[in-house]
């Protein structure tokens, strides 16, 4: 293995196990993202690997060292040198190429004339993606990167001389990756050391996407903690701004558009700042947004609110245009699986069997909605009404039995949206508060629905659905569209690629355990277990608000 010369980072798990760069991998990592609470793999040992294969591997995804950092502009081929001490031997190689010192000790005391200085953390494979050579020490971590990406390398030793690169990627990993199994950070339970790049390249998948954000505005300051994770760049921490002016001009910028003060953004859109549409996801936490309980998933779409029919989101062409793989296929059926066999709904969890109240006469589940809320402005079409929404149902089932469930933010007294009873049972049969949606769905034949979520965890539970309005999920062939779809939308989908599209492939989600971006299914066993972040005092506040506004609200009615 590469020699590591800080003995403090080699650790010991209790039972013997090692951890940290001084035993596991020292190329893979887990980049530091903000409030992650597992900084290290952890090797388990054991076994054999196919090193050429892994290698390949590590080449195509371009992870190993520092690959979350900065990308600092690199004029093409340059000769790339490590430590100032070989400046004089470097211009052996350089003949005339441009020199960048990029600098693991610091920068030199006298500058070179003609000398870029670069110092801090990089991306390795993006500096030597621009490199005609590069200069290093032998134990110098980017030494098997550059042979991953056919640099020539020229190593420096203590006399001044150089000598050339003369090992080969599988060479210079082999020791790196003799260990086949490594402790997976979410499960604990072994992962292969192919698992484990895979996952390194999860993450820096994420962090690329993130590179040109100049920060964040309209996110409350309850949910930042949760959300930074998923928005970071990967050097610089994620910048919340409270007013257009403290961001630069023209650079994109995530945006919680209904907490964003309208001037703020008028003011980005004139200086030409692209806005990136950040919302809560849709396996959201054990609690609501409006109990400022955060999110444990967020979309982000810097075409437009998944929404909003009105223009093609992120989301939607991923339904358009998409080819879904066997395996993502797969991973779809099974996350499905997970979800309604654990009683997973966005906002809550419940599995109990809810007897049909009207025996063998069609059961009708009418989820309402927050009548002011986006997705109900947008994608409503002009419906956004729930009482007119139960209205619109009963002319099209009038013998059936309907059960209304109102939005669980309205029924906590923090939105827009309540029907008062007696009028609500004018035309739904039943009013169905407390009940799980886990539950309502499992008993009921169909589910209406304006543009709630609800339709699409029906569709998961095999359930007919019919759409007033035009959700996501609307118009691919799973669905009876009474709502004004967009021609555009000329896909048809299974119900496992819609599942692919809208819960592996769009969201992001953070782990609450860990504090690391994940993917789905970790998000679904802590839902599942009850595992979430601890909830605190604000959340009883709110909640509390929530109750006076319910009793205020009943006196009116």
């Amino acid at each position: 293995m590469l020699a590591n010369k800080d003995k403090s980072l080699e650790l010991h798990a209790p039972d013997g196990r090692q951890a940290g760069f001084g035993s596991g991998p020292r190329l893979l990592r887990i980049p530091p993202f903000p409030g992650a609470r597992i900084r290290e793999f952890t090797a388990l040992g054991g076994g054999s690997a196919d090193v050429a294969e892994l290698v390949e591997e590590i080449r195509g995804l371009k992870v190993g060292g520092t690959y979350w950092a900065a990308q600092p502009e690199v004029p093409s081929g340059c000769v790339l040198v490590r430590r100032a001490a070989a400046l004089e031997a470097a211009q052996q190689v350089a003949l005339g190429k441009p020199v960048v010192l990029w600098a693991v000790d610091g920068a030199p005391a006298k500058r070179a004339d003609g000398v870029k200085v670069i110092s801090g953390d990089c991306d390795p494979w993006h500096m030597l993606s621009a490199a005609a050579a590069v200069v290093l020490e032998p134990d110098d971590e980017i030494r098997p990167i550059a042979a991953l990406l056919d640099v020539p390398a020229y190593l420096h030793s203590i006399d001044g001389a150089l000598t050339a690169e003369s090992h080969s990627p599988e060479q210079l990993l082999s020791e790196e990756l003799t260990f086949a199994s490594f402790e997976n950070p979410f499960t604990g339970d072994p992962m292969s050391a192919r698992e484990m790049i895979e996952l390194c390249a999860f993450w820096r998948q994420l962090i690329d996407s993130n590179r040109d954000l100049a920060g964040g505005i309209g996110f409350a300051f309850w949910k930042q903690d949760h959300v930074a994770p998923l928005l970071w760049n990967g050097s610089a921490p994620f910048r919340f701004f409270r007013n257009a002016g403290e961001i630069g001009a023209g650079a994109p910028v995530a945006i919680w558009r209904t907490k964003a003060a309208p001037e703020a953004l008028a003011e980005l859109e004139r200086g030409g700042a692209p806005l990136i549409e950040v919302e809560d996801g849709f396996l959201r936490s054990r609690g609501l947004g409006a109990d400022c309980i955060p999110p444990l998933s967020i979309t982000v779409d810097r075409l437009g609110a998944y929404f909003d029919p009105s223009e093609a989101s992120e989301l939607e062409q991923i339904l358009q245009r998409r080819e879904f793989d066997a395996n993502l296929i797969e991973r779809a059926r099974d996350l499905r699986r997970l979800i309604v066999d654990a009683g997973i709904g966005k906002y809550e969890q419940g599995g109990l069997v809810f007897e049909r109240p009207a025996g063998p006469r069609r059961h009708i589940l009418v989820p309402g909605q927050v009548e002011d809320d986006r997705a109900v402005q947008a994608g409503g079409c002009g419906l956004v009404s729930n009482l007119e929404l139960l209205k619109k149902v009963r002319e099209q089932a009038p013998g059936d039995y309907i059960l209304y469930k109102p939005h669980p933010d309205v029924l906590a007294g923090h939105r827009r949206g309540t029907i008062a009873e007696r009028i609500c049972l004018e035309y739904a049969d039943e009013i169905c508060g407390e009940v799980p949606i886990a539950s309502l769905l499992a008993m009921a034949d169909e589910v209406h629905v304006n543009t709630s979520l609800a339709g699409f965890e029906a569709l998961l539970r095999g359930k007919a659905v019919t759409t007033y309005g035009v959700p996501f999920y609307a118009g691919w062939g799973l669905t009876r569209d009474l709502g004004p779809v967009p021609s555009r939308r000329t896909a048809r989908r299974t119900l496992d690629e819609l599942v692919a599209a809208t819960l592996l492939i769009y969201p992001r989600y953070l782990d609450p355990v860990t504090g690391l971006p994940c993917p789905a299914e970790i998000v679904v066993g802590r839902l599942s277990t009850g595992v979430e972040s601890e909830l605190g005092l604000l959340v009883g506040v709110r909640r509390l608000q929530g109750k006076v506004m319910r009793r205020l609200r009943s006196l009116v009615q």
